[in-house]
Parts: structure tokens; C-alpha cells; sequence
């Protein structure tokens, strides 16, 4: 594993206000050959906050999981080959990079262990984590949680696809195209075509609403999943021995399998599964009071254990 990282520390960067939660402090990392932006906000006990992609930022989540901040020191960042972290050959990246990186901010930081918040591919990679260095985490609070073996991504992409052409958002795209919208707002028309484009992820497409849209970086997504072709059996056998308190949120409509998130329960000697009846793959959307009281409480649990 490469575990490079820079003696140069944290280089500022411009600060910016964001509303309900103060000062936002952005700066960005050295690791290795890539600076990675980090943005710290709130006060308390520090989170780690870890996004989906991957190949994304972190800007997506930021307005929900800042809520956080009235209790949390919450410590985003954009991850290797995504948003402000670029790199310069991002077909190259893989899952060590990724886990090496978290390892080099936890350096930089000065944490002993890591309380790790994740959402989706963020929470595959908490759980890499949390194989790689069992002894450098605290607590994991996945959300919604990607695959990382058996034929369960292979079922999710099937079900997303079967949903993302159904009649229903068929219609709704129509409906749109044929609105005019473009002509007269072409902001919010193309934040109406971003969202049509992950309905399949809701519930309930109609709810499909408050998304922040976001760019994926297409080579590093797919050199991060090529990366982890065949590690599955050995990330389990690992798991098996990770015996932090782990929380797992999964909505029951998902369109990654239940049996998904009920395995992963039972094979973290300390996990929590709680199902979100009313969710999709959204729930800090689609449940946001429910799945962040669900994250608060086991947050102060996991504090006084």
C-alpha cells in the first residue's frame, strides 16, 4: 500500500461563510502527488465526513451533514481524482490511494482515531479503512452503503436502470423537455434534468427534489472500481475482525439489495443495522430527520462507551 505523504501539512485556502453554520475553513493537504481540499466547519468531537462517487466532491453533501456542525467538528474533503482534489492521471487511481489518503489527513489532523460519517462509496471506503487500520478507528456511521462483493452491485445497477426507464420518469422527462423551462431558466432547467438523472435513486421519483448536482470525474470512478475487482473475499475475511461500533442506515427501497446491508450487519462483530422504511438511497434527503437523529444519538452513544 502506498502510504506517501507530505511533511508540508495543511496549505490555507480562502474562507467561505455558509448559511446557519458560520465560517467554513477550506485548505487543502499534500499527499503525495495530490493536494487534497478539505473543508472543516462547526465545533465539538471531530467527524470525519466521507462522499460517495467515486470521483465526486464533497459539496453535494455539505448541505445536509453540516447540520451536523452545532454539536460536531466536521472535517470534508474532496477525495483523490474528484472536485478540488484533481489529479494529473486519474486512470491510475485505485482503492489503496483512497485509504492511503484518509490515512495522510488523519497524520495531518493529529487524530489517533477516526469517527467516520459515510455515505455510499464513502462508506465502502470507511470500511477499507477500517480493514487497512483497524486500531486508527473509532466508530463508522455508514449511510446507505455500496457493495463490495457478491452479485450485489450487478443487482443494483439492474434495479437502477429499471427504474431510471420507467413510465414514470419517462413521463417526467418528457413533461420537462416539453416545459419550456430551458428557454426561460436554463439554471434551474438543467438542475431539473440532474435530478431526473438520479431518480431511480428515490423512493418515490416525484420526490426526487433538493439535490445539490455534482460532477463525477468518469476516469477516476471507473479506475477505483476496476481496482477492487476480486478484493471482495479478503475484505470480508477482514471485517470479520473490525470490532468498532458501527452504525448502517438502509432505506428499505434502495436499489442496493437489503441483503446487502443485513450481511455487512452481521459480519462487523459491533454493527447496528437500522432500516429506513420511508427511503430510497437518498435517506439524508428523503428522511433527513430521521436518519440525522439516527447519526446524532449514536454519535453520543458511541462517545460515551
Amino acid at each position: 500500500m502506498d502510504g506517501s505523504r507530505s511533511d508540508k501539512g495543511p496549505r490555507p485556502a480562502p474562507q467561505r461563510e455558509e448559511a446557519g453554520q458560520g465560517s467554513a475553513r477550506g485548505y487543502t493537504v499534500e499527499c503525495g502527488d495530490c493536494p487534497l481540499f478539505v473543508c472543516e466547519v462547526g465545533s465539538g468531537r471531530p467527524v470525519v465526513v466521507l462522499h460517495g462517487g467515486p470521483g465526486a466532491s464533497h459539496d453535494y453533501l455539505y448541505p445536509s451533514f453540516s447540520r451536523l456542525a452545532d454539536e460536531f467538528h466536521l472535517y470534508f474533503y474532496d477525495q483523490r481524482g474528484g472536485g478540488r482534489s484533481s489529479v494529473p492521471r486519474p486512470t491510475e487511481i485505485g482503492w489503496r490511494h483512497h485509504v492511503a489518503d484518509l490515512e495522510s489527513l488523519r497524520h495531518a489532523w493529529g487524530f489517533e482515531r477516526l469517527t467516520l460519517a459515510a455515505y455510499s462509496w464513502g462508506a465502502l471506503l470507511a470500511l477499507l479503512y477500517a480493514a487497512e487500520y483497524p486500531e486508527r478507528v473509532r466508530a463508522l456511521a455508514l449511510v446507505a452503503p455500496a457493495t463490495g462483493w457478491g452479485d450485489y452491485h450487478r443487482r443494483f445497477r439492474e434495479e437502477f436502470e429499471r427504474r431510471s426507464r420507467s413510465a414514470l420518469v419517462m413521463r417526467m422527462r418528457a413533461e420537462l423537455d416539453s416545459s419550456g423551462l430551458e428557454e426561460q431558466d436554463t439554471a434551474a432547467y438543467w438542475q431539473r434534468r440532474f435530478i431526473l438523472s438520479v431518480a431511480g435513486y428515490f423512493r418515490d421519483p416525484r420526490e426526487a427534489r433538493d439535490v445539490t448536482p455534482f460532477v463525477v470525474q468518469e476516469q477516476a470512478r471507473q479506475a477505483t472500481w476496476a481496482s477492487l475487482k476480486g478484493q471482495g473475499p479478503e475484505l470480508r475475511r477482514r471485517l470479520e475482525t473490525v470490532d468498532v461500533p458501527t452504525l448502517i442506515l438502509h432505506g428499505r427501497y434502495d436499489p442496493i439489495p437489503m441483503e446487502w446491508a443485513e450481511e455487512l450487519a452481521a459480519l462487523l462483530p459491533a454493527a447496528r443495522l437500522v432500516v429506513l422504511e420511508q427511503s430510497g438511497h437518498l435517506p439524508y434527503l428523503e428522511q433527513a430527520g430521521r436518519t440525522f437523529a439516527e447519526i446524532r444519538g449514536f454519535l453520543h452513544e458511541e462517545a460515551g462507551s
